[in-house]
């Protein structure tokens, strides 16, 4: 009588984002410097750092924003092209640091911009307004209308979006950005300037998003909240991965403590280098598209931020 001893290995998680060696240059000063990144499927993953880390150009990088000096971003295995609007019609969709709805359209109808790069319907069946646009424009209101009651905002559909509280904009930015039906969603900073209460219902609906299959990359200063949401978290530190893996091995790194409290590490840039690549990438022209920019997509680079309370950045 023989044993089998044949050992099933379970197959490995699909890597839905792959980044590798992501460097971001302008001109002389670098504020990315050799990141990989990856993000699984049914994975969320952290990305944290003290201000000035280059956690946004990171997220530039990764949606078209900005080409990339150096590396590669893939997504399922692709090689992302460099237009956010083909990034976005591959599968990738963000929120951004600072909301940006179409303050004087609805609620309803700023999900619905979200569906453009999931409708067929072109110019001329716009115009036409045949059979086929009317079927398609149903069925954009449908999902769109899910996608609000998955959010909770169903019955302020025919609101104003400028008339919201502060919390449910960030809700109807995050149902504006999954109307594109991504397969994974970058957050960023989702719970800045919510209460405790607001941050924990966020909490909960990025847990919802994952478990509807979306893969979530998230970029965060509230430390509990990361490391209550996240499978695996990423350490930033001017522009260099310092450390990645779950909560307790990031929150154990010395490292890590000693870039949140400021100490210096071995060959960290000064502050007058710091300043230098921050005032580089606010003067930056974006050099991945140069169409009219949108309220839904238009370079983060533009942002400016305060630092008013603790916790908010201006993370160039």
């Amino acid at each position: 009588m023989t044993t089998d001893t044949t050992t099933t290995v379970a197959p490995a998680a699909e890597r839905v984002l792959d980044a590798r060696g992501v460097t971001m240059r302008f001109g002389g000063l670098t504020a990315v410097r050799n990141v990989d990144l990856h993000v699984n499927a049914g994975e969320i993953v952290g990305l944290i750092g003290p201000n000035g880390a280059g956690k946004t150009t990171f997220f530039n990088c990764l949606t078209g924003l900005y080409i990339p000096t150096e590396g590669e971003v893939r997504y399922k295995d692709t090689v992302l092209p460099p237009k956010s609007f083909k990034v976005t019609a591959a599968g990738i969709a963000r929120t951004f640091q600072n909301i940006r709805l179409f303050a004087n359209m609805t609620v309803l109808e700023n999900v619905l911009v979200g569906r453009h790069t999931r409708t067929k319907e072109g110019f001329w069946s716009a115009i036409l307004r045949g059979p086929g646009f009317h079927k398609a424009e149903a069925a954009s209101r449908a999902r769109a209308m899910e996608l609000l009651e998955f959010v909770g905002l169903e019955k302020k559909a025919d609101h104003l979006s400028r008339n919201l509280p502060y919390g449910e904009q960030r809700k109807l930015e995050i149902a504006r950005a999954l109307a594109s039906e991504p397969g994974l969603l970058l957050l960023d900073e989702p719970t800045a300037g919510m209460n405790p209460q607001e941050t924990r219902a966020t909490e909960e609906l990025v847990f919802a998003i994952r478990d509807k299959g979306i893969a979530v990359l998230v970029i965060e200063h509230d430390m509990r909240f990361i490391f209550n949401l996240c499978d695996r978290v990423a350490v930033l530190v001017q522009g260099e991965k310092l450390v990645e893996g779950d909560s307790a091995t990031v929150q154990g790194d010395e490292r890590v403590v000693a870039a949140y409290l400021g100490e210096p590490f071995e060959d960290a840039p000064g502050n007058e280098e710091i300043a230098e690549v921050e005032a580089a990438e606010a003067n930056a022209d974006t050099p991945a598209d140069t169409e009219a920019p949108t309220d839904a997509d238009t370079p983060a680079d533009a942002e400016t931020t305060t630092d008013a309370a603790p916790g908010k950045e201006n993370d160039r």
